[in-house]
């Protein structure tokens, strides 16, 4: 199909060809001979007036005009696959479709268990994908490579539609050996002891705990950092560390590990998590219906 001269099924290969930044991968990845995606990227050039990717060394490189095509592309090829794909009506019993969520593993062991237990019932061919953020969550969200972004109400994407989720506490957890937990735990303990801390993504952003802790001018003391949230009990068993974690991550948690938790010893803020999706997604029956399931398995677990 042509639209003011352009062949459409050239914008798939640009996006592709974006993505991979390679005309070969571009041809596997869509199924086509290496030839036919060198043709397709000639006539991309000659309708376009540009370049679009110059071959520096062993790899694609976008010009300053493809970069800023691209997202105005993708936002379009999103457009009509959710338009194609969206049913005319949503039946769980009977659907098979993929959602793609993103949150923190975390939220993964604190809710989203509850929920896949609640899809499994209601929805048996339904598939749950969950990947953990990093920096480009906002462009997945834009692109379409995620359904749902579960997180923190500070690091959503203002321009997207989202709603809330729940309020969350914080509280200070450590092995249940630890005598600090029968004697009751005071904020100079608290600062006097050695932490598990938790530092995320490649940029190792801080967490909600140690942002807010920054804001009041005070600073843990962090022996062990790690990587992720679920991994913090490992280095808290049969030691006097402590760590700061999420209450319903800690609850989740108690079965497996030999574990105490105590609350803040001082005031200290909730964390409200949020659920964010498309704009273009508001009314998507399945998403409803899957956001409507994630608020029934935040409640359980509270």
């Amino acid at each position: 199909m042509r639209f003011k001269q352009l062949d459409l099924n050239l914008l798939v290969v640009f996006s592709a060809l974006m993505e991979t930044r390679s005309v070969t991968r571009t041809a596997e990845r869509l199924g086509l001979t290496q030839p036919a995606a060198s043709a397709s990227l000639r006539r991309l050039r000659a309708y376009f007036g540009d370049e679009l990717l110059v071959q520096v060394g062993k790899r694609m490189h976008p010009t300053p005009f493809a970069e800023a095509l691209f997202p105005q592309i993708q936002r379009s090829l999103q457009s009509v696959e959710q338009a194609i794909a969206t049913p005319a009506g949503f039946d769980p019993a009977t659907s098979t479709r993929r959602f793609r969520i993103n949150a923190s593993d975390y939220v993964m062991v604190a809710v989203l268990v509850a929920l896949a237990e609640r899809v499994t019932a209601a929805a048996p061919q339904i598939q749950l994908e969950v990947m953990q953020p990093t920096e480009r969550n906002a462009d997945d969200l834009d692109g379409g490579k995620i359904d749902l972004l579960i997180a923190p109400e500070q690091l959503l994407a203002p321009w997207h539609p989202s709603e809330f989720l729940y309020e969350e506490e914080q509280v200070v957890v450590g092995w249940a050996g630890n005598p600090i937990f029968a004697s009751g735990l005071s904020a100079d303990e608290f600062f006097a002891a050695g932490h598990v801390g938790v530092a995320l993504g490649t940029r190792r952003a801080a967490t909600f705990a140690d942002t807010q802790l920054a804001r009041m001018g005070r600073q843990r003391r962090i022996d062990i950092e790690v990587a992720s949230f679920a991994s913090v009990p490992w280095f808290l068993q049969n030691t006097m560390r402590l760590a700061v974690l999420h209450k319903r991550l800690v609850r989740a948690m108690m079965p497996q590990f030999d574990l105490a938790f105590a609350p803040m010893p001082f005031p200290f803020p909730r964390l409200r998590e949020m659920a964010q999706f498309h704009e273009a997604r508001r009314d998507d029956a399945g998403l409803v219906w899957l956001r409507e399931q994630l608020r029934l398995a935040a409640q359980s677990t509270s």
